[in-house]
């Protein structure tokens, strides 16, 4: 199951060094709604080797400034505390596994 970020929660995870993967989404953005279920399922297959969750931008304003996330939905991958990839709009399982794998 996908984590629900803060964005004190978000920051303790992108430090902690590990592969973290962040959907950056909203209640009222259809498309968000779509790649939620997305997520989800690769939280399930990957959840324990990376750490994978949802940040409400409504709700959470630091970390979707920080890393200048304009667009949502929005999917950042982190590693070794750093930003190594961005995913912006509705995309696929395999596309996303695509990108996380070679993170692990």
């Amino acid at each position: 199951m996908a984590l629900n970020f803060t964005d004190q929660t978000a920051r303790e995870a992108i430090e902690s060094g590990k592969t973290v993967v962040i959907d950056f989404w909203a209640t009222w953005c259809g498309p968000c709604m779509k790649l939620g279920p997305v997520v989800e399922e690769l939280a399930e297959k990957y959840g324990d080797k990376a750490i994978i969750g949802k940040l409400n931008v409504d709700e959470n304003d630091e970390i979707p400034v920080e890393q200048r996330v304009r667009n949502i939905p929005t999917v950042l991958f982190f590693k070794d505390g750093e930003l190594k990839q961005r995913s912006v709009g509705y995309v696929s399982l395999s596309d996303l596994e695509a990108i996380l794998l070679p993170l692990l």
